[in-house]
C-alpha cells in the first residue's frame, strides 16, 4: 500500500474531485466516554463500476469477550454514489442479517429471523455501511440536505443529514479541513466528518446518546493503492 501523498498534492494543485483509489483501507478506533472500546477496519475496493466494502469490528478489554463483527456491502458505483445490491451483518453469537436490493423491481428483501420478506424499496434506500462511503463518489453540495432510508436485514430507519460547513479536524490519521454533516432534530447528536483531501472519505463519526454517552470513532491510519 502507498500513502495519500499524491492525492494531497493533487488537491493542493486544484485538481478536480475524483473517486478514491481502487483499494482503500481505513483503520479506526472507537472511544466510549474517553476509553477505547473497539478497533474497526474498513476496506473499500472499486473499479468505477462495482464496489465491495467491508467493516471488521473487534472489541477491546471486556468487549473483546463479545467476539467480532463483520459487515459487508456489495453493489454498483453510479453517478449518484454507491447503490448496494447485497448487505450482510455477521456477529458472534447472532444470526446473520441480510438485505438484498433489486433496483429494477424497486424492492428490498430482508432476512434476519424466520423467512425472508420482500418489501417495496423506500425512496432513499441504502444500507447502514455503504452510505458512509457514498460521498466519496458523489460529494455533498454546500447546504444540502441528505436523506437516507437505511436497511440492515432487520428493518429500516429514516435519516436526514445537513451539511454544516468545514472545520479543522486533528485526529491520529492527520489534520484535515473536514466537511461536517450533522443529523438535526433527533434525541441524539450524530456527526459525520468527511475529508475532501481524501475524496470525501469518512474520517470521524461522533454519536452522543440522549443520556450523554459519547461514542467517538476516529481514523488512525489511512492507506491506498
Amino acid at each position: 500500500m502507498r500513502s495519500w501523498c499524491w492525492l494531497l498534492i493533487s488537491a493542493l494543485a486544484g485538481a478536480a474531485q475524483a473517486a478514491p483509489p481502487t483499494r482503500v483501507e481505513i483503520a479506526s478506533q472507537i472511544v466510549r466516554n474517553g476509553s477505547p472500546v473497539a478497533e474497526v477496519v474498513y476496506r473499500l475496493w472499486h473499479d468505477a463500476r462495482a464496489y465491495e466494502l467491508t467493516e471488521s469490528w473487534k472489541g477491546r478489554g471486556l468487549l473483546a469477550l463479545t467476539g467480532s463483527a463483520t459487515r459487508t456491502s456489495r453493489g454498483i458505483v453510479s453517478a449518484e454514489g454507491l447503490k448496494p445490491l447485497e448487505f450482510t451483518d455477521e456477529r458472534t453469537g447472532r444470526r446473520t442479517a441480510r438485505a438484498k436490493f433489486d433496483w429494477n423491481a424497486k424492492t428490498v428483501t430482508l432476512h434476519y429471523r424466520g423467512d425472508p420478506r420482500t418489501e417495496p424499496m423506500p425512496a432513499h434506500a441504502h444500507d447502514r455501511l455503504a452510505f458512509l462511503f457514498t460521498f466519496a463518489f458523489a460529494p455533498p453540495s454546500p447546504g444540502a440536505k441528505l436523506t437516507f432510508d437505511l436497511l440492515d436485514g432487520r428493518g429500516q430507519s429514516h435519516h436526514v443529514y445537513a451539511v454544516d460547513g468545514r472545520a479543522t479536524l486533528k485526529i491520529p490519521a492527520g489534520e484535515f479541513n473536514a466537511l461536517k454533516l450533522v443529523r438535526p432534530d433527533t434525541d441524539e447528536l450524530v456527526e459525520i466528518w468527511l475529508a475532501p483531501e481524501l475524496s470525501y472519505l469518512p474520517v470521524r463519526v461522533l454519536v452522543v446518546n440522549k443520556d450523554g454517552t459519547r461514542y467517538d470513532q476516529v481514523a488512525t491510519k489511512i492507506s491506498a493503492e
